[in-house]
């Protein structure tokens, strides 16, 4: 899944008014926790990430020809214990903070093409890179029992929804999560997703597929659903199955398992996946597919299909 954001600059004073309503939060949430296990159980850490980007297209007609890039990230993510009772409340919270390092307008972006960012950094209206950008996500959660519910931010990490991580900051999911442990053995998931943060980007917007997240004429959703769930077959055989919708593009059905067997002399692991994704909705018709309802792809020419979500695959790997 991919979403398009449009970029702004994104300065120090606005960084400080976000912090500020963070540590606002947390001390209310502190006086009526008290003592609690909300202190007790929480936790934080905090992530540096030095990232150098340089990509050279010596040949064809990239615009422009070099993109390079130089930041520092800082990832702080905290995590409250619950407060005591039957019903358990929490807050977590992620700050988001890139600084530019190094980047010239004529390696960061292209104020002609589609584009609202170089690969690092958001753009400003001039055409260069921010100085430094960042954010702050707050994650309410309730506990009763082993079964808890989350509202605010994710970095999701399922078969049919996986944040982007591979840039100086993280893709960042605004949604609601259910998830269960009531029977032994087995972990029931399930949610919603309405909007996305970019990696490179201080504005969270709603979500698309590649073939339609043109920032300016693009088409996007703000509903993808998502449930599904891990058994655990003794301790050496686990079974899942996740179901995900973005509505009007995709539906998407996911099997894996994973064994682990023990030889005489070491072991051998075993992943299966498959995946199987049809169009929804608007992406179904050929209408739909006209208005931008569309997926990437190789189809022939005239292929009234064109466009059209319709993908089986499979992978396995085997580890000894």
């Amino acid at each position: 899944m991919h979403s398009e954001n449009f970029e702004q600059a994104f300065g120090a004073s606005s960084m400080n008014k976000s912090y500020l309503a963070l540590a606002v939060v947390l001390g209310g949430a502190a006086q009526q926790a008290g003592a609690a296990g909300f202190f007790e159980d929480s936790k934080a850490t905090l992530g540096l990430r030095n990232l150098y980007f340089n990509q050279d297209n010596r040949d064809g007609a990239a615009d422009p020809s070099k993109q390079e890039e130089w930041g520092q990230g800082f990832i702080l993510d905290y995590k409250s214990g619950y407060t005591q009772g039957p019903v358990g409340f929490g807050v977590d919270a992620l700050g988001l903070l890139g600084i530019r390092l190094d980047s010239g307008k004529g390696t960061h972006y292209n104020p002609t093409s589609a584009n609202n960012s170089g690969q690092l950094f958001p753009t400003e209206s001039n055409g260069r890179a921010v100085h430094e950008y960042g954010s702050v996500g707050l994650t309410a959660k309730v506990r009763f029992s082993k079964t808890e519910a989350r509202l605010g931010t994710f970095l999701p990490k399922l078969p049919v929804v996986t944040h982007n991580d591979g840039r100086l900051l993280p893709q960042t999911f605004e949604g609601a999560q259910l998830s269960s442990n009531e029977i032994d053995n087995l972990t029931l998931i399930g949610g919603k997703f309405e909007r996305a943060k970019g990696r490179s980007s201080t504005d969270s917007g709603p979500l698309s597929i590649a073939g339609a997240n043109n920032a300016q004429t693009g088409k996007f959703s703000n509903q993808f659903y998502f449930a599904g769930g891990d058994y655990k077959v003794g301790k050496n055989l686990l079974l899942q199955y996740y179901y995900g919708n973005l509505e009007d593009f995709y539906v998407q059905h996911f099997l894996g398992l994973q064994h682990d067997w023990k030889l005489p002399v070491g072991l051998l692991k075993t992943d299966l996946r498959y995946f199987n994704s049809d169009s929804d909705g608007k992406n179904a018709s050929v209408s739909g597919r006209a208005e931008g309802y569309r997926s990437s792809g190789y189809w022939s020419a005239g292929d009234s299909e064109r466009g059209e979500v319709d993908n089986r695959a499979w992978s396995a790997k085997f580890t000894y």
